[in-house]
């Protein structure tokens, strides 16, 4: 008769529970590509932003990362129209380190 190993994370059964038994170590997932790369704003007023997202489809090219500037922006408008007050300019942007 088998037995579950009770300290696997998912239950495993031992085929020779008398003589030792053999853990079965857990395969490390691959790192699941984002469709999202994270920038961090600093704005005119001082005001700054972190981790802001912009599709990874509009990055790269010759432009580098100019669209992802003008896709905060327009974040920008969207949220500033909506609160009622104007859009402050953006001085800086930078990826974040994450």
């Amino acid at each position: 008769m088998r037995r579950p190993l009770l300290f696997a994370r998912n239950i495993a059964w031992c085929a020779e529970p008398r003589k030792g038994t053999r853990t079965l170590s857990r395969k490390k997932s691959k790192p699941v590509e984002s469709g999202y790369a994270l920038f961090d704003v600093l704005y005119e007023d001082g005001s700054r932003s972190s981790n802001r997202r912009v599709p990874r489809s509009l990055l790269g090219g010759l432009d580098g990362d100019e669209p992802a500037r003008r896709a905060i922006e327009e974040q920008d408008n969207a949220i500033a129209e909506k609160a009622g007050r104007p859009r402050v300019p953006i001085k800086k942007m930078t990826r974040s380190p994450t």
